[in-house]
């Protein structure tokens, strides 16, 4: 099981290449750790960059499936490290996200209508090595490291969850020490069904946010973490999540994809209600949207 010393570990191997990013006030108790802001636009660089730098990379270089985000951290990565990627997406994909993974250098390949698709198809690519999104142990310690970063000042962390990559590294950083809460839409709720279920199961994908939630199941190490850490999972509906991106936008100036905002949304719509006192950091994951519908 991935544990606090795959996490230090992780970011000792990561040390230099990625960006520490910044945790700010948000009023009274309350922080966001501003992980947007991360190279290609999310959290999964730290994860990308801890699974290339720990394995032996064939001459074919790495291959991914990805709703945009792990793409774009894999052909980051890859570019950063002088190896070639290719990226296997859904049609559905957001056009700026496929552009941007042009622009990396990566060779995009698009195929299916959601993420599982893509991944069926990315799996048959032989001769370079396969970069998961989110269910393997690299990526989940590469991810946990934004837990090293927000400890000192908080009780609990607001974790938006699709296939579980961030919210089991988060875990793994804290667990013990901090109150993790994955918050999920009600129209994607992977890890909310597969702990009712007590065991992984497939659900159905759709909303506002399936570019980046939209994993039809949660990973293994997700389900195994969160079961035994024991952890509190809570759902919302995609008007809570276009509410919070607004608000983040209006009240702050921030720019997030509506699966980012799913975890503001925890706080915005009441569904997560913390104690008086309680020092909360939502965790603002990813940004490669377009922000032409803010107003």
């Amino acid at each position: 099981m991935t544990n606090l010393a795959d996490v230090e570990a992780a970011a000792r191997r990561i040390e230099g290449r990625i960006r520490r990013t910044p945790l700010v006030e948000a009023g009274p108790d309350r922080w966001f750790k501003l992980e947007y802001l991360q190279h290609a636009g999310s959290f999964k660089t730290r994860g990308m960059m801890n699974k290339i730098l720990g394995s032996t990379v064939p001459e074919a270089g790495i291959v991914a499936a990805s709703g945009g985000n792990a793409g774009l951290a894999a052909a980051w990565a890859a570019r950063e490290l002088g190896v070639p990627a290719e990226v296997f997406v859904p049609v559905t994909a957001p056009p700026v996200k496929v552009a941007k993974l042009g622009r990396l250098g990566a060779k995009v390949v698009r195929t299916g209508n959601e993420y599982a698709e893509a991944y069926a198809a990315a799996r048959e690519r032989t001769g370079a090595l396969f970069c998961h999104a989110y269910d393997d142990p690299a990526m989940v310690a590469g991810n946990g490291t934004i837990g090293l970063e927000i400890s000192e000042v908080t009780d609990t962390v607001l974790v938006a969850v699709g296939g579980g990559g961030l919210v089991a590294g988060v875990i793994a950083a804290l667990r013990d020490r901090v109150r993790v809460v994955a918050v999920e839409p009600v129209t994607s709720p992977t890890l909310h069904a597969a702990l009712r279920a007590k065991k992984p199961v497939d659900v159905r994908v759709s909303g506002v946010a399936a570019d980046s939630l939209g994993a039809r199941r949660v990973g293994e190490i997700a389900f195994e973490l969160a079961t035994d850490a024991r952890i509190e999972s809570v759902l919302v509906e995609d008007d809570a999540i276009v509410q919070a991106r607004q608000k983040l936008w209006d009240d702050y100036r921030i720019v997030v994809e509506h699966g980012t905002a799913a975890a503001y949304a925890a706080l915005t719509s009441g569904v997560y209600r913390p104690a008086p006192g309680e020092r909360v950091t939502t965790l603002l994951c990813g940004a490669n949207t377009d922000p032409a519908d803010l107003g």
